[in-house]
């Protein structure tokens, strides 16, 4: 299986051919060339129908809930860091 490389990765073959977000930003750029941005729009709308049909408010409740306790660790962590790991 091929493997995947970062945009930023200068290693060993490096320079034989894009990364796998080299790939998709490429991707992207040609379908919003094609379609155009309201393409976008619409297919996100139509996903995001699709989804909430699919899944009751009490999933997007957990998940927001996840969110905002990831958000959370994640701003106590930087807090820490920048007060070089002593407690406030």
């Amino acid at each position: 299986m091929p493997q995947r490389r970062n945009a930023d990765d200068s290693g060993p073959g490096a320079s034989e051919g894009m990364s796998v977000r080299e790939a998709g930003r490429k991707g992207g750029n040609t379908t919003r060339d094609r379609y155009g941005t309201d393409f976008f729009q619409e297919i996100g709308a139509k996903g995001g129908k699709t989804v909430s049909e699919r899944y009751s408010s009490d999933h997007f409740r957990e998940i927001g809930r996840k969110g905002g306790r990831r958000v959370a660790e994640l701003i106590a962590r930087a807090k820490k860091l920048d007060t070089g790991g002593q407690e406030e």
